[in-house]
């Protein structure tokens, strides 16, 4: 049996120990009181869900009269000053799309009542004993999907297709009218090395969220490769995407094959456009022919369709992990999957059925939990957000966000995309602000357990300008990174970016470390950087303990953070790798980078780090570390108070 290696610093429940509380994954003490009704049409509003017992039918404006699905909240045409209150205990699945404030008031996303933080989940369930059928010796199946066609959206075989290249790709691309229908014919002499240096965009489309799409084309290519599938975004900045299909289930080959991907809908719009990204997958030397040709709506026989890649498989409240892999040859150890995205079914290796041994299973699917692409002036304040394969909280061209007391876990892990030498790429941060953004703030967090970045800002292009963003007081552990930053081209901005006061423990441990191609925990991860930079400060943080690298710098930088007054603590992997250069110890690394000129390299001694308890002991050297003789790290850790207590 293949057990992830879960410490206590994965939170698996609330303990309570000598009379401190120790830290929980979801657990909230008491959550803000109920308000009363709003005044109807005069001033900010509050509305209220109820998973339980709430009806979308209803206003939404009082506990009693509480609306019960993300779908009715992500609906609402809320206003700036407007309040949704989730209740506390309740569990939600989905997508929340939330509403944009202004400049005078933002949206506001929290919760009512006592008990366990609202937890909004980006898995579907797979608990029932029916939900799993035998396949093979040791191989279990979900239920295999069927498609029944309904309104024919678009007709393909006439549409209009158009291509981007950027970063040195050079791809032509003709029309080619034929008896059997036209196609476009792509020739291919360098694709570059990311996916949108390619780029086929298609016609234009409505959407509307929650509807099941399915897109039916045929190809070939002279060189094989496999397809990425299909998205549906926004045609200019910020690039929102509305849908999403799987990537083709097998290669595309030198003859003609017939083709489908399937979408579920995650956002509407009036006007989405069809969408491709082949750069760094269609080899150099290939002759690309592809002819689309229709879109329907689609009815599944199944009501919560695996629409999507699923990047994790969490058993029993994260007790173990699924481990992905690549197709169903490769099954031959306890809790290996393969999710087929053309069968949309999901295929483990389990010497009886999984629902006999585990009383939860959760499949996480490729879509962001918080999908908040260009959304400005929100607030969100006391969420649990878990069990997403894609970004927790993801989506650019953000600002004025606040991210406040959420608490984020099993994220990530998510299929991206596949490199030409047939080589996977999974994702997944808990928080990213990506392209650009300002003005956002994350504060008094707990994320755990993260395919990639707990905490990221990163971007690519010339609107990529990422001012003032600030990471105060959060406890991170289990994260490949603990923070990971990069941007660029020369063109693009990053200014006043703070990591401050936050706790940051076992960088590069967890479910995820140990599937990885590229094992690469680090504490922080400082990828290339070529935007003119300034401000970026790291200080006052404790690290504890990282697999590989307690940071890591690679090429471009011109001016480096302003890095000190930091307790660092590891008995594994290096202290940097340095530009190509590998520095052991923590004297010789402040020397050759002068950094952390002020900060010390000792064990922090927690309270009991065995059981999870990441408060500061009364000898602690991160109780005096500031250059005021105060205490380092998030300040929920600090002290015993009944504010920590009430947490």
């Amino acid at each position: 049996m293949r057990k992830m290696p879960l410490s206590a610093a994965t939170f698996p429940s609330l303990t309570l120990f000598a009379g401190w509380l120790l830290v929980s994954p979801i657990w909230c003490g008491q959550c803000p009181s109920a308000e009363g009704p709003a005044d109807g049409a005069v001033g900010p509003r509050t509305f209220y869900v109820d998973s339980e017992t709430g009806q979308d039918s209803r206003d939404g404006q009082s506990p009693e009269h509480a609306w019960r699905s993300v779908d009715r909240v992500n609906a609402a045409e809320l206003k700036p000053g407007d309040t949704v209150r989730f209740k506390c205990g309740g569990t939600w699945r989905g997508s929340l799309i939330p509403a944009s404030g202004d400049e005078t008031a933002s949206v506001t996303y929290t919760s009512f009542g006592q008990g366990l933080k609202p937890t909004i989940l980006g898995s579907l369930p797979r608990n029932r004993l029916e939900d799993w059928v035998k396949v093979g010796e040791h191989i279990w199946a979900t239920l295999p999907m069927e498609y029944q066609l309904n309104e024919h959206l678009l007709d393909l075989q006439h549409s209009t297709w158009n291509r981007h290249q950027e970063a040195g790709a050079d791809v032509d691309l003709t029309r080619v009218e034929d008896p059997a229908g036209g196609f476009l014919h792509i020739v291919c002499k360098e694709s570059g090395s990311a996916s949108n240096h390619v780029q086929l965009w298609g016609p234009t489309l409505a959407v509307e969220q929650g509807a099941c799409l399915l897109l039916t084309f045929r190809a070939r290519s002279s060189k094989p490769f496999r397809f990425p599938g299909f998205g549906i975004l926004q045609g200019n900045s910020p690039w929102t995407r509305f849908a999403k299909s799987g990537p083709g289930d097998r290669p595309l080959g030198a003859e003609w094959d017939t083709y489908r991907a399937v979408f579920q809908v995650a956002q509407s719009s009036e006007a989405g456009r069809l969408h491709v990204n082949l750069g760094g997958l269609l080899p150099a030397g290939a002759v690309f022919d592809f002819q689309p040709q229709s879109l329907h709506v689609a009815t599944p026989n199944i009501a919560d369709p695996l629409a999507v890649d699923v990047g994790n498989i969490i058993f029993d409240g994260g007790a173990v992990c699924g481990w992905k892999k690549w197709s169903i040859d490769d099954l031959s150890q306890p809790y290996e999957y393969y999710y087929d995205g053309s069968s949309q079914r999901v295929y483990l290796y389990s010497e009886s059925a999984p629902t006999l041994r585990h009383r939860s299973i959760e499949l996480a699917l490729a879509r962001h939990v918080i999908n908040q692409g260009g959304k400005h002036h929100v607030v969100y304040d006391g969420l649990a957000v878990m069990y997403g394969a894609a970004h927790g909280f993801g989506g650019g061209g953000t600002h004025h966000v606040v991210i406040r007391n959420c608490d984020l876990g099993f994220i990530g892990g998510a299929h991206q995309f596949t490199r030409p030498d047939g080589k996977p790429v999974r994702f997944g941060n808990a928080i990213e602000f990506w392209g650009a953004a300002h003005d956002n703030l994350v504060e008094g967090c707990r994320i755990w357990e993260v395919y990639d970045a707990a905490l990221t800002n990163q971007g690519r292009g010339l609107d990529s300008k990422q001012i003032n963003i600030t990471y105060r007081n959060n406890l991170i552990s289990n994260s490949e990174y603990s923070f990971e930053y990069w941007n660029g081209p020369e063109t693009a901005v990053t200014e006043n970016i703070r990591f401050v006061n936050n706790t940051c423990i076992n960088a590069g441990r967890g479910w995820a470390h140990e599937q990885r191609p590229d094992r690469n925990g680090s504490q922080l991860m400082f990828y290339t950087n070529t935007a003119a930079t300034s401000g970026i400060e790291i200080k006052f943080n404790i690290f504890y303990d990282h697999s590989d690298w307690g940071s890591r710098y690679s090429s471009g930088w011109q001016v480096l953070p302003d890095m000190d007054y930091n307790l660092w603590f590891s008995r594994s992997g290096v202290m940097a790798y340095w530009f190509r250069d590998k520095i052991a110890g923590f004297d010789e690394y402040r020397q050759t980078t002068g950094l952390d000129a002020h900060s010390q390299f000792a064990d922090p001694e927690f309270v009991d780090t065995a059981q999870g308890d990441y408060r500061l002991g009364p000898a602690s050297p991160a109780r005096s570390l500031r250059p005021d003789g105060g205490p380092v790290g998030a300040e929920m850790l600090w002290n015993g108070t009944q504010a920590e207590k009430d947490r």
